[in-house]
């Protein structure tokens, strides 16, 4: 075990004895409700009136379509009031205005103008939610180029008000300026800033302390020297042969050499992987799928991602010591795990955060062949649960190959619950929802991935019960 490792493995261990304050202990070197972090000084109203949540409009947006509604309802209103104003009958006032428009007499033209706006910017930034300036800018430069050409058209000598009419005229110049003014300094670049920065999360009963944890990811990251940084590779965990190469000529594949934004990406993935690992942790819409034993597989339909399938199952081991197996045995996986040919730790991006690589075995009767994953993971405890997720990701040392067909798995991962009053057993729920890229029916593919997650939670539990037995 190398020293890094034994460090990390430490921190583990400093959850199960609160009397033993670790570097990695949570709970006192980044608590997620008393240290503040960078993250903290990031996320501001602007930032948060920005964000969409759930295909919902954002509030700045929903503010630029109430602005552009006012519009409209206030040039209707200050007309309607010139034309009250002149004393006439309202109908034969209308009338003159309306049926008998003349653009010399009538400012009825300036209501038609505010109405066109409307349409065409709720139409354009409410319905088809586009991100550009381009239709405002047009909108306005059409609207500035009429109301100046019915100053010179219009007969003021022959206004019976004509101080409401100038304002009218001037209101809508105004109102046309500030729509264009707010969509491009306020609108697009709160809601760009929002989605490259904020992480979108549902709400929740847990959801506000997972939330405060991702918030503060970045503050507990260990800064890089200079502008490369290259973490210490795990020997165990290391890659051998290359994918282009022979298998049995044997290379040693070194960690990619990262700069800071890839640091910055692969750290940002992983909270907003965590985030929505612990969301779908949290629904209550799964179905129940499977039965064998005290083994449950559960599945839920995403319209964006498909099928999620959901293994909950309870193993006789501490979830301190399952949860050192699952992420600080990544390299020994292939030995005891019957679906997996091989198994690497490729490069580690922080004390929680590493990127993986593994090679599935042949399934279904040799009808899917083996599958390569690259794989970045993320571990926290987050109230007394532990937490890890997992999701695709690419690594500049593993791009695709011509020996395996590249799988991605989707947003998932393990939950590790403890069981009140029972210090050796857990509440293990697997999280899955890979993409095999191959075309057989659905139905055939489901069955497999569910037998597959029976087996994997079968060589788990006997792999649990040797490695217990050992330690005993």
């Amino acid at each position: 075990m190398t020293p890094e490792e034994a460090r990390l493995r430490e921190g583990i261990s400093s959850y199960q004895n609160p009397n033993i304050q670790s570097p990695l202990d949570m709970s006192h070197s980044h608590s997620i409700n008393t240290i503040p972090s960078i993250r903290d000084y990031i996320i501001s109203e602007d930032l948060l009136a920005g964000q969409r949540l759930d295909g919902r409009m954002s509030n700045v947006r929903r503010f630029f379509c109430l602005f552009v509604t006012f519009d409209f309802l206030f040039i209707s209103l200050m007309w309607l009031i010139c034309v009250m104003m002149n004393g006439e009958n309202i109908l034969h006032a209308l009338s003159d205005q309306i049926l008998h428009y003349n653009i010399r007499t009538s400012l009825f033209d300036i209501v038609l103008l505010a109405f066109s706006r409307f349409i065409v910017l709720i139409f354009f930034y409410a319905v088809l939610y586009i991100n550009h300036w381009i239709v405002i800018s047009i909108s306005t430069a059409l609207s500035c180029a009429f109301l100046i050409g019915k100053v010179f058209m219009f007969d003021w000598p022959k206004s019976s008000q004509p101080v409401l009419e100038v304002l009218l005229v001037l209101g809508s110049f105004i109102l046309s300026w500030g729509e264009a003014w707010f969509l491009d300094f306020r609108v697009i670049p709160q809601e760009t800033h929002a989605n490259r920065y904020l992480i979108a999360a549902t709400e929740s009963e847990r959801a506000p302390l997972i939330r405060s944890y991702v918030q503060g990811l970045p503050s507990i990251y260990t800064e890089s020297v200079g502008n490369f940084y290259s973490p210490m590779a795990s020997p165990e965990g290391s890659l051998r042969g290359s994918l282009y190469a022979p298998e049995n000529e044997p290379m040693h594949i070194h960690p990619a050499r990262l700069t800071r934004d890839q640091e910055d990406h692969y750290k940002h993935l992983a909270a907003v992987t965590l985030q929505s690992a612990y969301d779908l942790y949290q629904k209550t819409d799964w179905k129940l799928a499977r039965q064998q034993g005290q083994e449950n597989v559960y599945c839920r339909k995403d319209p964006k991602v498909g099928t999620i399938f959901k293994l909950e199952t309870e193993i006789s081991i501490s979830p301190k010591f399952l949860m050192d197996e699952l992420y600080f045995g990544v390299a020994d996986l292939h030995k005891w795990n019957s679906s997996v040919k091989e198994s690497y730790k490729v490069q580690a991006i922080d004390e929680h955060t590493d990127i993986t690589y593994q090679i599935s075995v042949d399934g279904a009767g040799g009808l899917v062949t083996s599958r390569d994953f690259v794989n970045l993971r993320h571990w926290t405890i987050v109230d007394g649960v532990y937490v890890m997720c997992c999701i695709k990701c690419d690594h500049p040392k593993l791009p695709p190959s011509n020996r395996y067909v590249r799988g991605e798995n989707g947003v998932g991962g393990y939950i590790v619950e403890p069981i009140p009053n029972e210090d050796n057993k857990c509440r293990f729920i697997w999280i899955i929802n890979p993409n095999l890229n191959i075309k057989i029916p659905k139905f055939i593919l489901d069955k497999e991935i569910i037998k597959m997650m029976f087996v994997f939670t079968s060589d788990l539990k006997a792999h649990i019960m040797n490695k217990s037995g050992e330690i005993c």
